[in-house]
């Protein structure tokens, strides 16, 4: 059995479902709809912005994985995989 200790008020984490091997992190924020625009992601990842599994990361096309959280905004993110129908 696994157990899980949040912060109170702590939001949970997002699910962002991908039907590949992996995603840039560029295109994650895009498709968590976390940045209107590939250009704001571009510019916020390279001020550091971005975290990529508790690291800052500035890499726009840093490459993630099912299993993979990156947090944006105070939000964190799960890249987890699409079953296919």
């Amino acid at each position: 059995m696994r157990v899980v200790v949040k912060k109170r008020g702590e939001s949970p984490e997002i699910p962002v479902m991908i039907g590949t091997e992996f995603i840039k992190l560029e295109s994650a924020l895009k498709l968590a709809n976390a940045v209107p625009t590939g250009g704001q992601a571009k510019m916020l990842i390279q001020e550091g912005e971005a975290k990529v599994n508790g690291e800052v990361c500035t890499m726009r096309g840093k490459k993630l994985y099912p299993g993979d959280r990156f947090e944006f905004m105070g939000q964190t993110y799960l890249i987890t995989v699409h079953a296919p129908v």
